[in-house]
């Protein structure tokens, strides 16, 4: 079965800083991969690197069956159709509708630009339509996105997100700034969509009982080096905790 993700000795360095160092595993379709580590730890990096947004020092990064540090900038463009990107502050147009909003997650598979609901085709719309129900936010489609609680605005994020139709879905820290029970919701979306549609899910996260609880999977990264790698199941509140304290990588790693 081909791999989702492939990383093979992967190293980042921005200058005299190593942000990622070595990192190396492989990630199954239809997994949601929980990333957790101190901030600076290379969460944020690693996403950025599974979409070409940063390019390797050294190593391998390979999504979705493309090499993405030797892929020419066609094909750079084909694997991020394929690739929806969640962020923290949501990314939303602030003054436009909800539905505009889902609506521009399929810029990426259209030829010209689009200016207002209206210029995308009726089974578009539909799609939009059917992508806000499924994350309880139809019957917000026509009001402007800064009007939404924040929780309220993730779910939009991810509705655009699907959108695109991805194959892949990458999470940068997507509950830090929303409260408990909106996490809940954001993380109940995340889990049903791998789920159902067999999405991969790469989800960096702070919240170590949002991975233990969501995450099929969980890799934890110090000083960008992998020291926990390990199915939820498996794992307690406590043995995750070691990554966040000042025992050395070394210890870290064999606890």
């Amino acid at each position: 079965m081909e791999q989702a993700v492939e990383l093979e000795g992967l190293t980042k360095r921005f200058g005299a800083q190593t942000a990622l160092d070595d990192v190396s595993f492989r990630l199954p379709p239809g997994q949601l991969l929980g990333v957790v580590g101190l901030s600076g730890s290379g969460k944020s990096t690693l996403l950025r690197l599974l979409n070409g947004l940063h390019k390797p020092t050294s190593g391998r990064v390979r999504v979705l069956g493309v090499d993405v540090a030797d892929a020419r900038s066609s094909s750079l463009r084909a694997l991020r159709r394929q690739v929806g990107f969640i962020f923290q502050q949501f990314n939303l147009v602030d003054r436009v509708s909800c539905l505009e909003n889902v609506l521009s997650g399929a810029l990426g598979r259209l030829i010209g630009p689009r200016l207002g609901v209206g210029m995308y085709s009726k089974t578009m719309r539909q799609e939009a339509v059917d992508h806000l129900e499924r994350v309880g936010l139809a019957h917000k489609a026509f009001q402007r996105a800064d009007t939404l609680s924040g929780g309220e605005q993730q779910r939009i994020a991810i509705a655009r997100s699907l959108m695109q139709r991805p194959r892949l879905l990458l999470a940068d820290e997507p509950v830090a700034s929303l409260d408990p029970e909106s996490s809940v919701e954001v993380m109940d979306i995340l889990r049903r969509i791998c789920t159902e549609e067999h999405f991969t899910v790469v989800c960096s996260l702070h919240q170590v009982e949002m991975a233990l609880g969501w995450a099929d999977r969980v890799i934890g990264l110090r000083a960008g080096q992998v020291v926990l790698d390990s199915p939820s199941a498996g794992l307690t509140k406590a043995s995750i905790m070691r990554i966040y304290q000042r025992t050395p990588i070394a210890d870290v790693a064999r606890g």
